[in-house]
């Protein structure tokens, strides 16, 4: 079950051995309400590998801007607490899926 990200507790759901994908989104954003149940059915079927974070912009508006979210949905993945790739826009489950393995 992906985590929701807050001002304050942002920098420890990087932490862990997992590849972490935070998810930038707003509630009034049509693509992210595409992309969230495939997240959660990736994140479902990916246990082992990955966490999902989640980051409401509307919300968390220091993190998106210490991230320079400039449009949503964005998602950032992130190995050992450091960032390794981001990608704008909703995507496809086999396009995610693609994503994730190569930053495994």
């Amino acid at each position: 079950m992906a985590k929701v990200a807050t001002n304050t507790n942002f920098p420890e759901l990087l932490e862990g051995s997992k590849l972490v994908i935070v998810d930038f989104w707003a509630t009034w954003c049509g693509p992210c309400r595409m992309l969230s149940p495939i997240l959660d059915e990736v994140e479902e079927e990916m246990a082992e590998q990955i966490s999902v974070v989640k980051v409401n912009v509307d919300d968390a508006d220091e993190i998106a801007a210490q991230y320079r979210i400039m449009s949503i949905p964005t998602l950032l993945f992130f190995k050992n607490g450091e960032m390794v790739d981001k990608t704008v826009g909703a995507m496809s489950k086999p396009a995610l899926i693609e994503k994730i393995k190569a930053n495994l």
